[in-house]
């Protein structure tokens, strides 16, 4: 963070000073919530959760570093005592935006935003240096957390935003208020809690609503709610995408024998060729909207090639890649999933497993309401039309009509099977895997199916997969 005195602090937040023997002090550490991330210099931000009071750790806190704490209540050591530690937190971030000469990039949509703003952050840190989100951090506490984490060196911000309803990127747009504002797509992660797609893009256009005429909306032309947004901003519009009205765009999309994109990038500045890192022909758009931000912000078209071509993924369990050492490929996918991300995942573990057998073991999609049993359905059916080699789902009701999709789609049994949960999945996979199979593991974060892809690679280098 910017080194900000207590006393500044504590105006900025209305808050009261407890303890502090010299308001003068400064924080110049890093701005946490969680008592095992403080460094000498940092402010501790205590929140009562349902399971651990941040309270609690005041004087461990302190001793391990901490300036002050902001708190609810005194502790007995140096606090900035305010009344909700949740609105302290996004005033004091408001205000260091504010001060910070950096270009601030928001981005939301209803799938790739992690991967986008990952490939964004190492564009653009090519060109200066450059805070981001760390892995999804998207919400009303994680935002203000990164936004609090950029220095006075810092020239770009990317800051990824989550909404689980209407009203909720205005407040956080209000927050860090963006410059850029970048729409990925809307599609049906979240439907159970907003009610339909539209509903769903009234809430992410709110991005592009919050920006000033000077700013500038980069928005997905291959999505019509998206490209829809244009008329909701006064900002100048950027498209992105394969449209051949697109600003920047890809053209001869392709992929390479092992499965990762490559494309003829065009760009209002030039064109140039990216062969991607990652694995999936869906990271083509997340690319096209990282190089529409980068153009924008002055980067040539070889510039940004280069860096799309060298980046890597940066946050766990998204199509992270592991070849084990007899040949089998285990895709850990399984950060979290919706119907867009699982059709995308089944279509790379496809390409990716061209001349090889392949295997998908998923989840339940949380958070589709009415939608879920059709969703599900769906995906099971998709997995046989992609020729995969087998189905396992794993868990229960949700899992059940996956393997229902693929049994009426046409695998009768040897094709796809139903088990209850994640050990059980493991299990059969170590008794019938064999060199050469491409493993996809792929559900909602609650399903915790990561367990599954780890014991699978574990499995590997303990040689316990069974030579068939």
């Amino acid at each position: 963070m910017i080194a900000l005195s207590l006393a500044e602090i504590a105006a900025v937040v209305g808050g009261q000073t407890h303890d502090i023997p010299d308001p003068s002090v400064q924080v110049t550490g890093p701005v946490v919530r969680d008592s095992r991330e403080v460094q000498p210099g940092s402010l501790f931000v205590a929140f009562v959760g349902e399971r651990v009071d941040g309270h609690d750790f005041a004087q461990a806190v302190v001793e391990a570093g901490a300036v002050a704490l902001l708190a609810s209540r005194p502790v007995g050591v140096p606090a900035i005592v305010v009344d909700d530690v949740q609105s302290a937190l996004g005033a004091l971030a408001r205000h260091v935006v504010r001060r910070l000469g950096a270009t601030l990039v928001a981005l939301t949509g209803s799938a790739g935003k992690t991967s986008t703003k990952d490939l964004i952050a190492q564009v653009l840190a090519r060109k200066a240096p450059t805070v981001f989100t760390p892995g999804s951090l998207n919400n009303e506490i994680g935002l203000p957390l990164t936004a609090l984490s950029a220095t006075d060196e810092t020239r770009f911000l990317v800051l990824e935003m989550g909404a689980r309803g209407i009203g909720h990127i205005r407040y956080l747009t209000d927050l860090t208020p963006p410059q850029i504002g970048l729409v990925l797509n809307v599609g049906t992660a979240h439907i159970g809690e907003f009610g339909g797609r539209e509903q769903i893009a009234q809430a992410k256009g709110e991005l592009v609503e919050a920006l000033p005429e000077d700013g500038a909306a980069v928005l997905n032309a291959d999505d019509p709610l998206v490209r829809a947004m244009a008329s909701r901003t006064k900002a100048k519009v950027i498209l992105f995408g394969e449209s051949g009205e697109a600003d920047v765009r890809a053209e001869n999309v392709r992929l390479t024998d092992s499965g990762q994109p490559a494309f003829s990038l065009h760009t209002p500045s030039g064109c140039s060729e990216v062969t991607m890192r990652l694995y999936g022909e869906h990271h083509v758009s997340n690319a096209l909207a990282a190089a529409a931000v980068a153009h924008e912000l002055g980067m040539s078209a070889d510039e940004i090639a280069t860096a799309l071509s060298e980046a890597g993924s940066l946050s766990r369990w998204r199509m992270e890649v592991t070849e084990r050492p007899d040949g089998v490929t285990i895709v850990n996918d399984a950060y979290n999933a919706n119907p867009e991300s699982m059709r995308a995942a089944l279509r790379a573990l496809a390409a990716m497993g061209k001349g090889r057998r392949t295997w998908a073991v998923l989840g339940k999609m949380a958070e589709l309401g009415d939608e879920a049993l059709a969703e599900h359905d769906a995906v099971g059916r998709l997995a046989v039309r992609l020729n995969v080699g087998k189905l396992v789902a794993v868990g229960g009701r949700e899992a059940s009509w996956l393997q229902l999709g693929a049994y009426n789609e046409g695998s009768w049994g040897e094709e796809s099977v139903h088990v209850s949960d994640a050990q059980a999945a493991v299990d059969l996979l170590r008794s019938e895997l064999r060199p050469g199979d491409v493993v996809l593991v792929k559900a909602s974060r609650s399903v915790g199916l990561e367990s599954v892809a780890q014991a699978l690679v574990e499995a590997g280098t303990e040689g316990e997969v069974a030579a068939r």
